[in-house]
């Protein structure tokens, strides 16, 4: 199944917030995404359609292999983003935002290069 970006939001969401807090309801969702209970059921039931999160009986969210294998990539990309345009000078608020962008259009490859760039102090 392919994912947009929007999945891996939630995707990554989940794992913020199961990070932060244990478990996750998909009230603490919208709440944290700032988005509409509706939007977090539909979201909630693609994903699960797709294999990437289970909700348990007394609802709770929790993330299969695979969505927690895209969750982190996402999670890790975002932080590297976050912290090198901060570094650079930009508001904290605007780089967030754009590592929030950039965190899904960048290839593997693209990543894993700046990645190793920054490791060796070449960036």
């Amino acid at each position: 199944m392919i994912i947009h970006a929007s999945g891996e939001d939630y995707l990554e969401a989940i794992l913020m917030l199961q990070k932060k807090n244990g478990m996750v309801r998909s009230v603490d969702l919208a709440r944290h995404m700032e988005v509409s209970k509706p939007s977090v059921c539909h979201a909630v039931a693609t994903l699960r359609d797709g294999g990437f999160l289970t909700m348990d009986e007394d609802y709770f969210l929790h993330l299969t292999d695979a969505g927690r294998e895209v969750a982190e990539k996402i999670y890790e990309r975002h932080q590297f983003f976050t912290s090198q345009l901060i570094g650079l000078g930009v508001d904290a608020a605007q780089a967030e935002q754009d590592a929030c962008r950039i965190e899904h259009v960048i290839s593997e490859e693209s990543f894993q290069k700046l990645k190793e760039a920054h490791k060796n102090q070449v960036i």
